[in-house]
């Protein structure tokens, strides 16, 4: 094949996602390369040995994608593929880890968009408690829900210091405020809901965080976002494929956004992401602040 598309995907585990490999190919890229267990060392001579081999008119076909488990890994290793560029050989480089990043995009422009549908408001000042925080998908969105002027709550079930440990370090790289707090009893995570404006549940796969009785006393919610499709949803009440649907259990009536409906936005966002890398003239850097903006111009229409 002549003048293939390629997308070299530089992973820091030891597997590369399918579900990365799958989004490549549906983008149509014409080869997908995997690299396993990828240091933050390796980078700078991975991305020079990318950028050197095809030319400046082929580093124009040429992508790296970076990915991962872990949000901050993922930033460092796209800042170091970055400096490693040499003009004019240069490529976009796209930072996903576990699909972080598309998939926190998706949940706080679709939970904005249901305040907006609401009252013509958005996350200025809302107050949000992100369950499961200290993951990347609840770090993710904990950081760009603060850029949108929300206050931001972490929380763990493993207590307030290691919450707020990871406050801390995302605060200093993103020069946010997030605040870390437990959630580790089912007195705490009723206190925590009934204060919040918005809930996110990041936690793991089939792990519920809130139950409908701790619910019941959210009087001033106005949105929760689950992102667990996998039984018992983290969230009671919200069902997979919620889409802003009234919470009955409660009081405020707020809205209800389900894993699918996230993942339906998400999927739109990745792809297009991909597409733009293939599409633009110059490189591009694609990581949280361009999934959100693609993210709330789908939302929107």
């Amino acid at each position: 094949m002549k003048d293939p598309y390629l997308l070299h995907i530089f992973n820091p585990t030891k597997n590369v996602s399918p579900f990365d490999v799958n989004m490549a190919y549906e983008a149509e890229f014409d080869g997908v390369i995997p690299y396993t267990s990828v240091t933050l060392e390796e980078i700078h001579n991975l991305t020079q040995d990318t950028i050197f081999s095809r030319g400046p008119s082929g580093a124009k076909r040429t992508g790296i994608f970076i990915g991962g488990r872990e949000f901050g890994l993922a930033m460092d290793m796209l800042s170091r593929a970055r400096s490693a560029m040499v003009p004019p050989f240069e490529v976009s480089v796209f930072a996903d880890p576990s699909g972080a990043v598309t998939t926190a995009a998706a949940m706080v422009a679709y939970a904005e968009e249901q305040i907006r549908e609401q009252n013509g408001g958005d996350l200025v000042g809302k107050q949000v408690y992100i369950f499961g925080g200290t993951g990347p998908v609840g770090i993710c969105a904990g950081v760009l829900a603060q850029h949108c002027g929300a206050d931001v709550f972490l929380i763990s079930h493993r207590g307030k210091e290691v919450a707020a440990a990871a406050a801390r370090e995302y605060n200093g790289r993103f020069e946010v405020h997030m605040q870390g707090i437990s959630g580790s009893t089912e007195e705490e995570v009723a206190e925590l809901v009934s204060r919040a404006h918005v809930i996110f549940g990041a936690a793991k796969a089939g792990v519920r965080v809130v139950n409908r009785h701790q619910m019941s006393g959210a009087e001033k919610l106005l949105v929760a976002a689950d992102v667990n499709a996998v039984p018992p949803t983290g969230i009671e009440g919200i069902e997979v494929n919620d889409a802003g649907k009234v919470l009955e259990a409660t009081p405020s009536q707020a809205r209800g956004i389900g894993a699918l409906s996230i993942g339906d936005l998400k999927y739109k966002v990745h792809t297009r992401l991909f597409e733009i890398m293939k599409e633009s003239k110059k490189p591009r850097y694609l990581e949280h602040t361009e999934a959100f903006a693609v993210a709330r111009e789908l939302i929107s229409g």
